[in-house]
């Protein structure tokens, strides 16, 4: 019988070797001749305290659950050097699995190599992981033209907007490459003002505070994600302002009780499926260790758009 990466490790930890970093590589299980069985999945994601990754938390453990094997959730509190860490023990442990979520797309490239070394299967979810085997992610341009095709709408093809962007990570990236499409279609729009958060409602509300103090004439906001929609929705109210509208993405639960609330300030935001979307990129490691290599490195989840008009029919997460 042919032994497995795995058994490999387990023999020479047992004979005392301590070396052990070359006697397997990320091919063995990309190829299918690695061990297809998944006892050990790992769970990486940005920040726990966003719903949404909190809601691929969710699903995961039912995931598990289900399937009968154990799961570790890490929250990388947007540090890279946590996340390179999180990964490393991931290694230690010997994880079958990694479904990472990275606070830096590419960033996180070296220490995904150490992860396939060491015979692990590496998948990204929601944003692309350099090295990574596979990824499913939203069609993040299609969420921002989506998005500021609504704001845009909204506002009457005409006015000036800010723009409040996020970390370095390829969804954030592609959201505003999508929104700017359209913006820099409409003759009539203006953008006056573009700056960088944590993707967070804290960053979201101080900058969009800063932004509207510099800016007094401003008709439209677009955020790359709900929390920071919220926080820019927040600094409107708190400065007392009107005729102002806010679009996001996400369709997080807290931006459908936005959407419901007549004082708030959000008109829309393409929806995800955060759950769903971390359990087809378990489907795509368990398809891939059992050799059935994706035609695409990237799966693409279509979003759908949810406003203050159709909200009611929205399922939500």
């Amino acid at each position: 019988m042919k032994s497995t990466p795995r058994r490999i490790l387990a023999a020479m930890a047992a004979g005392g070797l301590l070396f052990v970093s070359a006697c397997t590589t990320g091919d063995e299980v990309a190829t299918g001749e690695g061990d297809t069985k998944i006892e050990k999945v790992g769970l990486m994601v940005q920040d726990l305290t966003n719903p949404f990754f909190a809601a691929m938390q969710t699903r995961m453990q039912e995931q598990a659950k289900a399937d009968g094997f154990t799961l570790n959730v890490q929250d990388g509190r947007q540090d890279l050097a946590a996340q390179n860490d999180q990964i490393d023990a991931f290694i230690q442990q010997g994880m079958d699995v990694i479904l990472i979520n990275p606070v830096d797309s590419e960033g996180i490239g070296s220490a995904v190599e150490r992860a396939k070394a060491a015979g692990i299967t590496v998948v990204a979810v929601d944003a692309n992981a350099a090295g990574s085997h596979a990824g499913v992610t939203t069609d993040n341009v299609m969420a921002g033209r989506l998005s500021c095709e609504a704001l845009v709408e909204k506002i009457g093809g005409e006015g000036k907007v800010l723009i409040l962007d996020g970390t370095p990570i390829s969804p954030v990236q592609d959201r505003v490459k999508g929104c700017m499409e359209v913006l820099d279609a409409t003759e009539g729009i203006t953008v006056v003002g573009h700056q960088n958060g944590n993707n967070d409602r804290a960053t979201g509300l101080s900058l969009a505070t800063d932004m509207l103090t510099a800016n007094p004439d401003v008709q439209g906001i677009f955020a790359i994600n709900d929390p920071m929609a919220l926080g820019a929705d927040l600094a409107i109210q708190q400065a007392n302002r009107t005729g102002i509208w806010v679009t996001g993405v996400d369709g997080s639960p807290e931006a459908v009780i936005a959407l419901e609330d007549e004082k708030s300030n959000l008109w829309a935001t393409p929806a995800q499926d955060p759950g769903g979307m971390a359990v087809r990129a378990y489907e795509v490691a368990r398809e891939i260790r059992g050799g059935n290599e994706p035609e695409e490195h990237t799966a693409l989840m279509e979003p759908s758009i949810v406003d203050r008009d159709s909200v009611g029919d929205y399922a939500g997460w």
